[in-house]
């Protein structure tokens, strides 16, 4: 066990001297999340500033739903950006010639992931308290089961992009990218699942934000905790994740087996 978490903090810390000895990378970790805050926070402002006070709710509705939506985005591109700096530095080969484990592998992986989804959400985070006057603590202490879910989220979301890396290749990198932001629409992040189209309502329910997001309006609303929400995130984020880990696995298999585990970053 002692020599496993050494194994994984190796890991780790070689990402963190990547970060701690340029700021550029630094600056791209809280860039995106501040740059989508400032975006929607001054759309609230001029909303409610014409709307009036009806729009006040949705306002800080919305202004939620970004925070809580970038630790999705943050968490799946820290692993598989994480990822890629192996690929692009042809380091790859080496990292499995070691004695490191695939599974002590993914543990740095996430590990790195949520480092980065901290440094990248905190600034967004107090730009939304000082500019738009929005606490996300407002939200009482489900705030932390609802960030833990979606980091799960983002976590597994990040499993099937890694499998598809080692199954096609850095010909895959873009999908680092597309598939969370992709899957924005139907995450119900900024409205109820019932706006949906009636055979896309399935599938969005299928989604553990869904019910994270249903969950924070309701609070939001003053209609309290909805706990059957929450379950349902929670049930739906270990069944995705076992898939994740599981296909993981497989594809991990598979490119040992074709030895891609040298060749991939070709």
């Amino acid at each position: 066990m002692i020599h496993s978490a050494r194994r994984v903090w190796g890991m780790v810390y070689r990402h963190i001297c990547l970060y701690r000895r340029s700021w550029p990378r630094l600056v791209e970790i809280a860039y995106w999340p501040t740059l989508e805050l400032l975006i929607w926070g001054f759309t609230t402002q001029f909303l409610t500033r014409h709307a009036g006070s009806p729009a006040l709710m949705a306002a800080g509705s919305l202004i939620a739903g970004v925070l809580l939506w970038e630790v999705v985005l943050r968490a799946q591109i820290g692993v598989t950006f994480t990822f890629l700096e192996e690929i692009w530095s042809r380091n790859l080969g080496h990292v499995f010639v070691s004695p490191l484990r695939p599974a002590e592998l993914v543990a740095a992986l996430l590990s790195v992931s949520a480092l980065r989804t901290v440094v990248g959400v905190l600034p967004a985070s107090v730009i939304a308290y000082t500019m738009y006057g929005f606490n996300a603590a407002s939200l009482g202490p489900v705030l932390i089961l609802f960030l833990l879910n979606l980091l799960i989220m983002g976590w597994w979301v990040a499993l099937g992009i890694v499998s598809l890396l080692f199954r096609y290749g850095a010909g895959a990198e873009a999908l680092a990218w597309t598939i969370a932001f992709g899957i924005t629409p139907i995450a119900c992040v900024f409205y109820p699942v019932s706006v949906l189209p009636f055979w896309l309502q399935p599938v969005a329910q299928a989604l553990p934000a869904a019910h994270i997001f249903t969950g924070m309006r309701a609070i939001m609303a003053g209609q309290g905790i909805m706990w059957g929400e929450l379950a349902a995130a929670a049930g739906l984020n270990a069944v995705w994740l076992a898939a994740g880990i599981a296909l993981f696995a497989r594809q991990f298999h598979l490119a040992r087996v074709r030895g891609a585990l040298i060749s991939i970053g070709e």
